[in-house]
This record gives structure tokens, C-alpha cells and sequence, in this order.
């Protein structure tokens, strides 16, 4: 499998965003600007989703301003509809992602609107975007498993894929959001969703809330997926899943591809030094085990 895959790191939006300690500006500034360093070259950077459902990232406008963005680095961020499509342009975002569920009662709780009203929201956005020459990435989330519907039927889940994508996202995220995935499930939904939508076109992103996210991903991997979505030390949750814990740690991935021969461009032992850098920063140890073994002893 000596290939080549990207990884998508989701930490300075997904991860921080249910933080209930404020993480300063000037830090998630510095997070991007560390993150850049380290060879990645997709990080989402903020979302401009309201500053009354995600109070942590209010400040999406100031961290677009600060950040460095280098040569060759997509830096997209989240909008929910028109509206945080001109904002997120007006700080000078080139790439944006949208996001819905795979289950209606996840959808309701989580945005306060059906699927199919959650997509009639994107019709502007993706219009804009054509217009404007800005890519557009598409999440799905809840797609092994909902918080109050509990089975998702992967049907769902290839219907709410195939409808991003003919929208115009060129990238569809599948969100295994509460961390309920094993690596059978996981495969067989992606080679479902993957009859819909090439697999060339989707990317996974799972939590780890039973240690299954590694064996999640080198399932799908195996099933011909070669984008990835993780947070670096393992930050983020889902503030609508009870005990959901973080993202799948970037240096865990990126040790584990690297491991199998498969190239991302990343230095781990820089990826890991910010991993260490931002759990101090929030007052936690790293949730990687690559980041505490390569740290310092």
C-alpha cells in the first residue's frame, strides 16, 4: 500500500470549538501558524458559523486576519448558509466546507433543520462559490451511528454523500461523529457511499470514543479512501453525544501511515511537538500516544 494520503487537520476548528475554557486569539493564531510548519497542507482553520452556537470561535474574522497563510496550504473554514459564506469571504477565506447528518434527528439538534432544508441552504453558498472560484468540502456526519436515533441507515448516508457532491462539493467528509464505528461498518459504509460518489472524492473523519478510530481508518484505507480527517493531540467532542470523546489524534495517523510506507509529506516529530504544545496550552496531557512517546523523556 506505499501511497500517498492526505490529511486534513480539523483541530483549530473541530477540536476547539466545544472548548469550554476561551483559548485567546492570539493562541489559536499561533496554533494555525505552527500547524502550516509542519507539512500539512489542509488545515481548517475557523468556522463562521454564529457566534451563538459556537461562542468559542466568535472571533473566526481575527484568526483569518492573523494567521500566515503559506504557499501551497488550504486553510478552509465552516459556513452554514449565505450569510457565513460572505463573512467567511469578506476575512479572505479561498475554501469553505459545509455540513449536515445523515440522521434527521442528529440534523435538528445539531443546526435546528431537516436534511433536505440544511441542503436547500447550501444551493446559494455553492452558487457563490462557483462564481467566486472558491472550493467547496461537504461533511456528513453521524454516519455509522446517531446519539438519538442510534442506527443510521447507510442508505441515509449515501444519499446525503451523492447530494453534497452533485451540489459541486469536490469533497465529501464522512463523520463517524459519536465514535460508535468498527472497522466492518466503516468499510462497508464507504464502499456503499463509494457506488454514489468516486472514492477519489470522499475522506473519512472519526472520533475515538472505543479506541476503534485507527482500525476505522486502515479499513477504509484499505477500501481505496486516501483522505483523512484528524486533530492534532486528539481534541474536539460532540457536545450533542454523551461522552463522545475527541477527534483521532494527527500524530497517531500520521505515525500509523507512515508505518505502513504511505507518504503525507508531514514531519511527525513537529506534528508532535504542537500536539504537546496545545494540550499544555489547554490544561490537559495529549490524547496521542505517538505525541507522549516522541516527547521528550
Amino acid at each position: 500500500m506505499a501511497d500517498s494520503v492526505r490529511l486534513v487537520e480539523v483541530a483549530p476548528r473541530d477540536g476547539l470549538q466545544n472548548e469550554t475554557r476561551q483559548v485567546a486569539t492570539a493562541d489559536k493564531i499561533a496554533l494555525v501558524d505552527r500547524l502550516s510548519r509542519t507539512g500539512l497542507r489542509s488545515i481548517e482553520a475557523t468556522s463562521f458559523v454564529s457566534p451563538r452556537w459556537v461562542p468559542q470561535l466568535a472571533d473566526a474574522a481575527a484568526v483569518m486576519a492573523g494567521i500566515e497563510r503559506a504557499p501551497g496550504i488550504a486553510y478552509p473554514v465552516l459556513v452554514p448558509n449565505e450569510q457565513g459564506y460572505r463573512r467567511a469571504r469578506a476575512a479572505g477565506a479561498t475554501e469553505v466546507a459545509v455540513f449536515t447528518a445523515a440522521s434527521e434527528a442528529f440534523n435538528r439538534a445539531n443546526i435546528h433543520a431537516g436534511i433536505d432544508e440544511s441542503i436547500e441552504r447550501f444551493r446559494p453558498v455553492l452558487a457563490l462559490a462557483a462564481a467566486d472560484g472558491v472550493r467547496v468540502r461537504g461533511y456528513v456526519s453521524t454516519v455509522l451511528g446517531c446519539p438519538y436515533q442510534g442506527e443510521v441507515p447507510i442508505a441515509d448516508v449515501v444519499r446525503v454523500a451523492g447530494r453534497l457532491h452533485a451540489l459541486g462539493c469536490y469533497e465529501v467528509s464522512l463523520g463517524d461523529t459519536i465514535g460508535v464505528g468498527t472497522p466492518g461498518k466503516a468499510r462497508a459504509m464507504l464502499r456503499a457511499v463509494a457506488q454514489e460518489v468516486p472514492v477519489q472524492a470522499l475522506a473519512v473523519h472519526f472520533h475515538d470514543t472505543y479506541g476503534q478510530a485507527l482500525a476505522n481508518i486502515l479499513a477504509c484505507l484499505e477500501a481505496g479512501v486516501r483522505v483523512v480527517d484528524a486533530a492534532v493531540a486528539g481534541t474536539g467532542g460532540c457536545p450533542y453525544a454523551k461522552g463522545a470523546s475527541g477527534n483521532v489524534a494527527s500524530e497517531d495517523v500520521v505515525y500509523m501511515l507512515h508505518g505502513m510506507g504511505m507518504d503525507t509529506g508531514i514531519d511527525l516529530g513537529a506534528l508532535a511537538a504542537t500536539g504537546r504544545w496545545l494540550a499544555a496550552l489547554l490544561g490537559r496531557d495529549t490524547g496521542s500516544r505517538a505525541g507522549k512517546a516522541l516527547g521528550p523523556a
